[in-house]
């Protein structure tokens, strides 16, 4: 279970912390002084640690150094009482991972040290090749499994590639294990004691995907409260992931482009030039010479961004390997899920092997997820299986023609927004759905952000970002079903 330690004279931040972490699943540490938190660092090794900055012992950037000479790899965030502090700045610049403003949020407090906890993992978890075995104890999903041929040639890839500096592209269908191969060569590289942090490049706006690389300064955009330090300055002398690197837009492709020429960068908003020292490992499941070719990204990055490339091959061209890992995540979800399902039919395993895993790993693991779930006895049988793996077919080719769906609510939004001239419908259309989807389930779940995070397949801090961002309120969703 992961440790959170939190340093702080004040008791009501320690119960407040507390409080805020009590239903996940984390223990949580506590000191009052900057002798007791270290102390703490070195007996239990904590996964992440919030620290006053200003402690009756110590100031906070002698014991952000301390803890960093201790463990480097461990993600601090610090409680300030404002944000126009130069202390909290500079403890930003000697590699504290974000702050927090004190009176704390329950909700920030939760966001933050999930995100933490999550970099953490991606560090400190090693990526492992496993023999195709299953082993009883000390296995995680941070196992790259397979014997075939194309991967046999990821696992060289790796190896040239880890040590040396240089950028590497990594192409792959979603569900493939892109994170994976990128944390395997960070980890095998000369920067693995240094940090290595993840963006989504899809998963954000223009302006969030600027801001939360390069960082901004306090009033640079509405919504911009205090400065922000972005992650290619959090993550100097280590590496940055950048996933779905194809959804940037042409001005973050520009400033990375240039990051990349120079090691330099100005924060949004600002003027001041930020020098930095990162190796960049990117991904994407787009075509990027179709792109180029479109006008859609840009050459010149695209040959800083593709100092090497790996190919990860698709689960239907991995022969054999699909059996390695049905045995395995069943071992997995047996375990986890209580469930004693120790073997899997004949019948339900052709079916598998013939099912062509569009969505491939992420897939083949949430099909036996449920699969696990609705069994009854030890054996896996095909009736506990989708009906798409049953007959055979893809599950995109089971979804209806959009275009051939009656008139919805969506339909004559579109209508509506042309009506009145809009010049971005794409962003304004995206909102709406969200904003449908996402009440739409909280109401379901009664209001349980747990229980609508995993229905939605996103974490809990996406999903209270998305309800502060869409301007949800969970009191008006919950009395709308009473």
């Amino acid at each position: 279970m992961p440790t959170v330690l939190v340093i702080d004279d004040d008791r009501t931040v320690l119960r407040l912390v507390a409080k805020a972490l009590r239903e996940s699943d984390v223990d949580v540490l506590t000191a009052s002084s900057a002798e007791e938190g270290l102390a703490a660092v070195c007996n239990h090794q904590p996964d992440t640690v919030l620290l006053d900055i200003q402690l009756p012992d110590a100031s906070g950037l002698e014991i952000v150094t301390q803890i960093h000479s201790l463990d480097p790899k461990l993600p601090v965030v610090f409680i300030t009482v404002s944000d126009k502090s130069d202390t909290a700045i500079e403890a930003m610049r000697l590699g504290a991972y974000d702050f927090l403003l004190k009176p704390l949020d329950v909700g920030q407090v939760q966001d933050i040290v999930e995100r933490t906890l999550n970099t953490r993992r991606m560090m400190q978890v090693p990526v492992t090749l496993a023999d195709g075995g299953v082993q009883e104890e000390g296995n995680t999903d941070d196992q790259m499994l397979g014997r075939s041929p194309r991967m046999l040639e990821v696992y060289k890839e790796i190896g040239r590639v880890a040590s040396q500096d240089v950028t590497v592209l990594i192409y792959g269908e979603s569900g493939t294990g892109k994170e994976l191969v990128a944390r395997a060569i960070y980890q095998h590289s000369q920067r693995g004691e240094r940090p290595f942090l993840a963006v989504n490049c899809a998963a954000l706006s223009e302006t969030l995907l600027e801001s939360e690389l390069f960082g901004h300064e306090k009033g640079a955009f509405t919504g911009a409260d205090r400065r922000r330090i972005g992650k290619f300055e959090q993550s100097t002398g280590g590496t940055i992931f950048l996933d779905e690197v194809g959804d940037m837009s042409p001005l973050v492709q520009s400033k990375v482009l240039r990051l990349l020429q120079e090691q330099k960068f100005e924060r949004v908003g600002g003027t001041e030039t930020i020098a930095t020292d990162v190796r960049i490992i990117s991904a994407t499941n787009r075509d990027i010479e179709r792109m180029i070719e479109d006008g859609e990204f840009r050459l010149d990055l695209f040959h800083r961004l593709n100092g090497y490339r790996i190919d990860l091959p698709p689960l239907r061209e991995r022969g054999d390997d699909v059996g390695i890992l049905i045995h395995y995540f069943l071992h997995q979800l047996s375990r986890k899920l209580g469930k004693d399902v120790a073997s899997i039919s004949a019948e339900a395993s052709q079916l598998l092997y013939r099912y062509s895993w569009p969505g491939n790993i992420r897939e083949l693991q949430t099909v036996l997820r449920q699969a696990v779930l609705k069994a009854t006895g030890p054996v896996l049988v095909p009736e506990f299986l989708p009906e798409a793996v049953m007959v055979g077919k893809n599950a995109q080719e089971e979804r209806p023609d959009l275009i051939d769906l009656p008139p919805t609510d969506l339909s004559r939004f579109v209508d509506q927004q042309s009506v009145v001239g809009s010049n971005n419908l794409y962003a304004e259309t995206i909102e709406m759905t969200e904003r449908y989807l996402v009440t739409r389930v909280l109401r379901e779940t009664n209001g349980n952000q747990s229980k609508a995070a995993q229905t939605l397949g996103i974490s809990r801090g996406s999903l209270r970002n998305k309800i502060r961002t869409l301007g949800i309120s969970i009191e008006q969703v919950v009395q709308s079903t009473e």
